[in-house]
């Protein structure tokens, strides 16, 4: 018989939230957000929250919702293969290619970085910095210790703490009034706040986080579907206004920045020189030591992550092969500089996250289209249409026929939604095949194998996450 979870239990699962989906990384976004967005970064900040917090979050309750056991079982519902490509490609994005570079380019631009006295010495001290980072957590990764959750529990509120203090600080003695908002936040500044939000790439992780939540209540005798979401919505809830409270004060404190500080190149030069503005050479230290050991425990819990689930698809590749791979490709990855990182992974978001966005909307409505395949796989595809030439047009490639034509026909495709429309025709057009061709409910397809991620900080500082 499902237990009832204790309200004591899911303030402690809010909690958990939060710290899963707030790591290092996530602190980076908010402040630059808020430099760009300058008189207008409300509405900016509004959009962000939308995608940074709102969706992630959904998405943890959408993974509930659909009782499936893993992402790869939920991405089947369109297509086995789609599953498989899809949940690749999103382990990817939270792995090598984006979430794990940018551990080490996080702490170097906010502990490394400050410290040097040229610029010229950058790229060198960047690439001895990155070789050390990524050696220490593969390291880790091959021998897991309570050492990382240990350093996780501690590092974890004394990172808020110091973050509530400078945040404090700014709201008590701002460093100057907002200034002009940069031109693309002009206007539409909430649109522009909304994609900033798919960078914090917590969207694409939480249907992994829905797991621990899954795992947490069943441990507690939680087991039924409407006790399981009652539970999960609760927690959502305190997770949601902590992550909201958090996000909106660096959003503040960046906009009322630029006046003293300049517009700077990214989140994390906003954080190192607002640390500095306010305690001086020590607060930045204390800053940079702080974030630089945030990120390496969020990095190892990526590593170890990404690597067992790898291992699933390739047994022939032993977990500790998979981890130094990982590892050196990350390296390799981080050297191109968290502004340059940022940049590269913008174009490869515009085309994931709508796709996230559609699959976590049809987990709920599931129900009532009795599950029919064809209903996913019409969405997907007019989504995927839509989105790989904003995904491009991301990249500088323009296509001008193809511009002039979505520009006209689809609502709202000028500030990145223009997939919208695209996705209820094909959602429906789907309806109609399944319909006239007879098809009755498809169930949810399952993978033969389901890898186990190995146990280690990831539960403490958003250790598979994005938000790195």
């Amino acid at each position: 018989m499902s237990k009832k979870a204790p309200l004591s239990f899911i303030i402690v699962l809010g909690a958990m939230l939060f710290a899963l989906f707030f790591g290092a990384g996530n602190l980076i976004f908010p402040p630059m957000l808020g430099q760009m967005a300058g008189s207008n970064v409300w509405s900016a900040n509004a959009g962000f929250l939308v995608t940074g917090v709102g969706l992630p979050l959904i998405a943890v309750a959408s993974f509930v919702f659909s009782g499936e056991r893993d992402l790869r079982g939920l991405a089947n519902r369109v297509n086995p293969t789609f599953g498989l490509i899809f949940t690749v490609v999103l382990y990817l994005a939270i792995g090598p290619f984006f979430a794990m570079p940018r551990t080490g380019s996080v702490s170097f631009e906010i502990g490394v970085k400050p410290l040097l006295p040229q610029a010229d010495s950058h790229h060198l001290a960047l690439a001895i910095f990155t070789v050390l980072f990524f050696s220490i957590a593969c390291l880790l990764s091959l021998n897991p210790t309570k050492i990382i959750d240990i350093v996780g529990r501690v590092l974890t509120p004394l990172k808020l703490t110091f973050i509530g203090v400078l945040v404090a600080a700014a709201l008590i003695y701002p460093i100057a009034k907002f200034e002009a908002p940069d031109p693309s936040y002009a206007a539409h500044a909430f649109f522009k706040g909304f994609q900033e939000g798919y960078l914090t790439l917590d969207a694409l992780a939480a249907v992994i986080f829905g797991i621990i939540i899954v795992g947490a209540l069943k441990d507690r005798g939680v087991t039924g579907r409407s006790a399981l979401m009652s539970a999960c919505a609760k927690a959502i809830a305190i997770a949601a206004v902590l992550l909201a409270f958090i996000y909106t004060s660096l959003a503040y404190m960046g906009a009322s920045s630029v006046g003293k500080l300049g517009v700077l190149g990214n989140g994390a030069d906003v954080l190192a020189a607002v640390s500095s503005h306010y305690f001086g050479a020590y607060g930045s230290v204390l800053l940079g030591l702080m974030i630089t050991v945030a990120c390496m425990t969020t990095c190892v819990g990526l590593i170890t992550s990404c690597a067992a689930f790898f291992h699933g698809l390739f047994p022939r590749l032993s977990y500790k092969k998979l981890a130094v791979i990982l590892a050196a490709f990350s390296a390799l990855v981080a050297n191109i500089g968290l502004t340059g990182l940022i940049k590269v992974s913008v174009p490869v978001l515009m085309m994931l996250y709508p796709l996230v966005i559609a699959l976590v909307l049809l987990t709920f409505l599931h129900p009532l289209f009795k599950g029919r395949s064809e209903v996913y796989q019409g969405a997907m595809l007019l989504i995927f249409l839509v989105s790989l030439f904003d995904g491009l047009k991301a990249a500088g490639v323009e296509i001008a026929a193809v511009e002039k034509i979505f520009g006209e026909i689809l609502p709202f495709y000028g500030v990145g939604l223009g997939w919208l429309l695209p996705a209820i025709v094909g959602g429906f057009g789907g309806a109609i095949v399944a319909k006239f061709g007879g098809r009755k409910s498809v169930p949810a397809s399952e993978p033969k194998t389901s890898p186990r991620p190995v146990q280690t900080s990831s539960k403490t500082d958003n250790g598979t996450s994005a938000g790195d």
